[in-house]
């Protein structure tokens, strides 16, 4: 069979795994190919859903979405936590001190993202709601975001990856929340129903593949870096520090993450973000935990 997998910029284990011809080495003995496919992270659920893809990771939210329009996808595997991917920034002398004062402002923000549950969670913790009490919208290429806090055109923006390592050398911006102080903010690997019950084996070398190309990633952070510069916005030295503070370790799901992943389905699904309650523990399979753990191990060691 061809496995087919969605790739995109925002998950750099997928990203540098579809560039280091890791996964086709681990997959030839079996006789098996894999297609490297480009897609939009916010889509992955939905691409799973149509069987457009096999496998695919996104951040937190993007699952949570699939489940909700009604597409059988099964976890398969989390980074750990990274709490330092991101972070919500305000104008340093601008009107909003508190997360409550977030009220009636404007938010720029990766909708969809991981981004819409790090906010949502964010404003329900202070009694908000993403719903009514801000106005969401996306960030709009060309447009500087920290030029837009300063001159109070918007109230916060979430930033990210080399956008992130930027943004802290802007003057006249403060750090409102990292995203660590509100989720776990875990990478996360999920697979269409059919391919993770039936041939759990190719889910696993995938795995294992990703191990490894996260290990080959923590050795050689210039190099990634350099991968990632080619073809994203960012330049090589921001994306050397920005990725050099991810964890660069995936694991199997753990309960704790499935707990997180109802508690932001039940917010999304009160803010009408999702149009249905979704039971995040119906895309969880406990049978592949062993299997992906044991991949994980091996594809650690022959990195």
């Amino acid at each position: 069979m061809t496995v087919t997998i969605g790739v995109h910029g925002s998950n750099p284990s997928l990203y540098l795994l579809a560039r280091l011809g890791i996964l086709e080495r681990a997959l030839a003995p079996l006789g098996e190919t894999v297609a490297w496919v480009p897609v939009e992270g916010t889509r992955v659920g939905a691409l799973l859903g149509e069987g457009a893809i096999d496998f695919g990771g996104t951040g937190s939210t993007p699952p949570i979405v699939g489940q909700a329009q009604g597409h059988d996808i099964v976890y398969v595997a989390v980074s750990a936590p990274r709490p330092e991917h991101g972070a919500l920034y305000v104008a340093d002398e601008g009107p909003v001190r508190e997360p409550v004062d977030l009220k009636g402002g404007t938010v720029v923000l990766a909708i969809g993202s991981w981004q819409t549950h790090f906010v949502a969670k964010a404003l329900h913790r202070v009694g908000l709601t993403y719903r009514d009490d801000i106005t969401p919208i996306r960030p709009q290429a060309g447009r500087d975001q920290a030029a837009r806090l300063r001159a109070g055109e918007i109230a916060a923006w979430v930033a990210q990856g080399p956008e992130l390592v930027a943004a802290r050398r802007e003057p006249g911006l403060r750090v409102l929340h990292r995203v660590g102080d509100v989720i776990t903010d875990r990478s996360v690997f999920f697979a269409r129903r059919e391919l993770a019950e039936q041939r759990p084996e190719i889910v696993a070398i995938v795995v294992a593949a990703l191990q490894e190309a996260d290990d080959w990633a923590a050795a050689h952070i210039r190099e990634a870096a350099e991968l990632h510069a080619a073809e994203l916005p960012g330049s090589q030295d921001d994306w050397e520090q920005a990725l050099v503070g991810l964890p660069w370790r995936l694991e199997a799901v753990p309960e704790s993450f499935v707990a997180e992943q109802q508690e932001a389905a039940d917010i999304l699904a009160a803010n009408g973000f999702i149009d249905r309650a979704v039971t995040v523990a119906d895309a969880h399979v406990p049978a592949l935990t062993p299997v992906v753990a044991a991949a994980l191990a091996n594809g650690g060691a022959r990195a």
